[in-house]
């Protein structure tokens, strides 16, 4: 029988969320791999960004929130953000010695003996005080179903899958979603397409001025709001609408962004409405963005019956022991590093209830 190894938290996932909250577990004097484990899933430093197409450069990157304790200076704007932030992340772990285990598949935490969870993985079982769940949404890419998508004889693919502009080129491209990776992708590829189309659910809203700290705690605010009622997270982006930026602007007046409604069927050949009108594609690409990675969670039944967890802060209403970082109003990455800092303060208390751990 394999070894259950004990710790006092157990963290999952190494991204933005995850650093943050092993960088305060070690302020607050636990100890890595004796009080606390780091399991990531991803093969290298760097969360989801290292999975970023290459033409995303780091001087493209928008809101990239340092870590916590130490700052990214003297990056190149022209390099690629996931070799950026990847050697970044990467300095990070070493430099506050985290000791991240990779690539760990968490397969299922669950109720353990003496009230603590056993967190099963590829690498084997720990048992703990406390979770840390950082594992964001890279994982469970969202892709809709609409009649006909079997019959399809072009490709599809969803924006995790996306490569870069080029590999559209000469083709007819169908871009679905209304989000910022619908328009970033669209813009980017529409020089490269032999014709594109735009597709949302919903008219696009585009922001005009600056975006200053009350309009942003207030989107925050209604993102918490889902959270703290059980309902599925929304994206900040969805509240707040997309930036008037110049790239919007040249789309809107190029007719790059001309938005059609959603279509009612997909055929062999392209995309089709109730109306009548078709449009031929050789190309679908889902920009529909991500869900909560959480399936490893439902073994404790923390979801409630509008289908997202009931969050308080960080905090699992279901279960004191667990904290969601980077989940709802937390998935920014200035909201990772804060949600970091209140989970590790939270887990102190509940901890203390029992055996105190040093300052």
């Amino acid at each position: 029988m394999n070894e259950i190894r004990e710790v006092e938290v157990v963290v999952t996932g190494a991204g933005q969320a995850g650093l943050s909250s092993a960088y305060h577990l070690r302020r607050s004097g636990f100890e890595p791999e004796r009080d606390f484990v780091v399991l990531d899933r991803s093969p290298a430093p760097g969360g989801a960004w290292q999975f970023r197409w290459p033409s995303l450069t780091y001087g493209k990157v928008h809101g990239m929130h340092a870590l916590p304790g130490m700052e990214l200076t003297g990056a190149d704007p022209a390099r690629p953000s996931a070799e950026v932030i990847g050697e970044y992340f990467d300095r990070y772990e070493r430099a506050f010695d985290l000791r991240v285990r990779r690539p760990v598949a968490v397969r299922a935490v669950r109720e353990g003996d003496s009230g603590r969870l056993l967190v099963e993985t590829s690498a084997g079982t720990w048992s703990t005080r406390a979770l840390i769940n950082a594992t964001g949404t890279w994982d469970q890419p969202f892709r809709p179903h609409y009649p006909g998508q079997e019959s399809f004889l072009g490709r599809q693919l969803h924006t995790a899958q996306y490569a870069g502009p080029e590999e559209f080129a000469g083709q007819r491209v169908v871009v679905v979603g209304g989000g910022a990776s619908g328009t970033q992708h669209l813009l980017e590829l529409a020089p490269y397409a032999a014709a594109t189309t735009w597709v949302t659910r919903r008219p696009p809203v585009f922001r005009e001025g600056p975006f200053d700290a009350d309009a942003g705690r207030a989107a925050v605010a209604l993102v918490e709001e889902r959270v703290r009622q059980g309902l599925p997270p929304r994206s900040v982006v969805s509240v707040t609408g997309l930036p008037l930026n110049d790239a919007i602007r040249k789309g809107l007046a190029d007719g790059v962004l001309d938005r059609l409604p959603m279509f009612d069927r997909i055929t062999p050949d392209g995309v089709e409405w109730r109306d009548g009108r078709h449009v031929e594609a050789d190309v679908i690409l889902w920009a529909t963005g991500f869900r909560a990675a959480l399936g490893h969670l439902a073994p404790l039944r923390l979801r409630e019956p509008g289908g997202g967890i009931r969050v308080e802060g960080t905090r699992a209403v279901a279960d004191p022991r667990v904290h969601l970082v980077g989940y709802g109003p937390s998935a920014s990455t200035v909201g990772a590093n804060r949600a970091g800092r209140a989970a590790v303060r939270d887990i102190r208390r509940l901890l203390a209830q029992d055996r105190p751990i040093a300052a």
